[in-house]
């Protein structure tokens, strides 16, 4: 009833001082959870890996296999946050934003990088992290109507472009830095592929909430319609209907007809022989007696 958990209240049912700062707290720390503190760890790793790909002019395998060490617990770590937040119920607001700026500033970084030391063509650069704000975008644009899931070829998509990336961060060359060829055209092909599928889903998705709220407004508008239709229906019984005459007073001849449905005058005059025998003064009573007593002598 009081709105304070048994724990904070120390189970009396009254809140001990302090208890709000309590609930407070609890509140705060559920920010630090095992999930929420990947997502930062891999947006702290980003200026690391920058760095790390840049030391020694770029081109240094030492630094570069450091760079790539870093690439990887940031993927690595993008794998298991958003799994830990859905599994253990750890979804924060703050997860929901830092999570894809993470996934998006470590790739944008390395692209980056490899495209400004001249081992990846800018083209490829634009066309993934083109991709990856436009889907953003999308999102919320048509986040009114719903949300866009995530499919299993955006999956497969991350999957490909971090190979990708992770395998020209480490400067391979030999058959290795052909086969990182072709693994970077797959993800190329499949960024196009599923970004071309979100736009799609979006199109589908407006399309859907937009027939949704006018059916909505056609219902709301049909109800309404229906309401005054009855409201005018009840209006003109009452009008029809005629009205009941006021009752008078018990004592009133006019309230006595209108109590019994027999008119003022029948009302008088319904029992006259009553009305003989009990408004005749006792002399005319009187007379009537020694008339018929005559009457008897005489016969």
């Amino acid at each position: 009833m009081t709105g304070v958990p048994a724990s904070t209240a120390g189970g009396s049912g009254r809140p001990v001082p302090g208890g709000k700062l309590g609930a407070a707290a609890v509140n705060q720390a559920s920010l630090w959870n095992i999930a929420n503190i990947l997502t930062m760890v891999r947006l702290l790793l980003v200026p690391g890996f920058v760095a790390l790909m840049l030391a020694g002019g770029g081109y240094d395998p030492a630094w570069r296999s450091l760079a790539w060490a870093a690439f990887a617990v940031a993927m690595i770590t993008d794998l298991f946050d958003g799994h830990l937040a859905r599994t253990y119920n750890l979804v924060t607001d703050f997860g929901k934003i830092a999570d894809p700026i993470a996934d998006k500033a470590i790739m944008g970084a390395a692209l980056l990088c490899l495209s400004s030391l001249g081992e990846l063509p800018w083209w490829v650069t634009g066309v993934i992290l083109g991709r990856e704000l436009g889907v953003t975008l999308l999102r919320f644009i048509v986040i009114r109507y719903g949300v866009i899931p995530a499919s299993r070829g955006g999956k497969l998509k991350t999957l490909a472009q971090g190979t990708a990336v992770g395998m020209y961060v480490l400067a391979l060359t030999g058959p290795l830095a052909t086969l990182r060829f072709w693994v970077m055209a797959v993800a190329v092909v499949l960024t196009v592929v599923t970004g071309l599928d979100y736009v799609r889903q979006a199109v589908v998705l407006r399309r859907q909430g937009i027939a949704e709220r006018r059916a909505q407004a056609a219902d709301t508008l049909h109800a309404v319609d229906r309401e005054a239709a009855r409201v005018e229906r009840v209006r003109a019984a009452e009008e029809r209907t005629p009205a009941a005459p006021e009752p008078g007073p018990t004592g009133d001849p006019a309230g006595r007809a209108q109590a019994t449905g027999v008119p003022a005058e029948g009302a008088a005059s319904a029992d006259p022989g009553t009305h003989e025998r009990t408004d005749a003064p006792p002399e005319a009573a009187g007379s009537a007696t020694r008339f018929a007593g005559e009457r008897d002598t005489e016969r």
